[in-house]
């Protein structure tokens, strides 16, 4: 048998659902998250000598199984007790410092957190938040559009394939994926004997990761306002605005990728009974045609990445 080599190696837990309730008297806060974690160091001789004294655990008669739970122990006892619990980005940074301090052979910590979006209850006598009732309103992932003018698509190739007619107005339908990247920052091992200790700088730059539920309330603003006000050229002449504007506004944001599937709402042609609903201005009756474009856009400081792809997608809700 010829003889193989580890090349990389990571293990750890994924789908580890956490839900925590911070109470502050009658006026409670609600945060859920899907947690995953995958570690890396000096682990590959549990792989190539079945070595498990590498692995997280108290002692070599523990199993991959027994540190899967490990990981998932520490997860929820940081959830129970990390101070910094409702803001995704923070706990990551805290869940990811504790196992990096905690176990000196793990040298890398991938933490990865998706936030389930709950919202509190507005009463309907009086439209007041409930101080401890809430409702589950989706997971925010995307954000779906629908602009019913303001949108054009003309001066493309002309050849014998070409079908699309060019349009000087339009509906532009779609919905964003968007993602953002911060720029590296530097963490300092915790230095109690529990290395539980983890502090956010009293003072940060606006646009940080420290920053960041206003980062999020800003790239919303951003992205919802382009759509609504740019006279749309194209998906990706807005994409790449939204983009910038992330950019700009955030001065610890890295990269920005978008992705915005055309969504085409084609109007409904009845020129077979006299009406004339195909000429813009004119067209109020569409049917969604589900196969769509999509178009991406990774902007940087520094360099711009555009790909496209076809995938089908669902409308969920629109603006008309």
């Amino acid at each position: 048998m010829s003889e193989s080599v580890l090349t990389s190696a990571r293990y750890g837990k994924d789908f580890v659902r956490v839900f925590r309730v911070v109470r502050d008297g009658e006026f409670h806060q609600v945060v859920e998250y899907n947690v995953k974690v995958l570690l890396e160091g000096d682990i590959e001789t549990s792989y190539t000598v079945a070595d498990n004294s590498v692995v997280v655990a108290t002692d070599s008669t523990e199993t991959h199984h027994m540190t899967y739970h490990i990981v998932k122990n520490i997860t929820y006892y940081l959830a129970k007790t990390s101070p910094h619990i409702l803001s995704p980005e923070r706990f990551a940074l805290h869940l990811g410092t504790y196992i990096v301090s905690k176990y000196a052979h793990i040298h890398r910590a991938f933490v990865t957190l998706e936030k389930l979006r709950w919202s509190r209850i507005a009463l309907s006598a009086n439209d007041h938040p409930h101080p401890h009732s809430f409702v589950r309103d989706g997971n925010d992932k995307q954000i779906i559009e629908v602009e019913s003018s303001g949108s054009a698509f003309y001066g493309y190739i002309q050849d014998e394939f070409t079908t699309l007619p060019e349009v000087d107005d339009r509906v532009l339908s779609t919905s964003v994926d968007l993602t953002y990247t911060f720029a590296p920052l530097s963490l300092s091992s915790p230095t109690d004997d529990k290395k539980l200790d983890f502090t956010v700088p009293e003072s940060f730059a606006l646009g940080s990761v420290w920053d960041a539920v206003n980062v999020a309330t800003r790239a919303r603003n951003a992205t919802l306002d382009i759509f609504a006000l740019d006279a749309s050229a194209s998906v990706q002449a807005t994409l790449f605005k939204m983009g910038q504007r992330v950019i700009a506004e955030n001065s610890g944001v890295d990269s920005v990728t978008y992705k915005l599937p055309n969504k085409h709402y084609i109007p409904v042609n009845m020129g077979y009974i006299g009406v004339d609903n195909t000429t813009p201005l004119t067209t109020i009756v569409f049917f969604f045609l589900t196969s769509l474009g999509r178009f991406t856009c990774d902007r940087n400081r520094d360099s711009i990445v555009a790909t496209s792809d076809l995938k089908n997608l669902m409308t969920r809700y629109g603006r008309f």
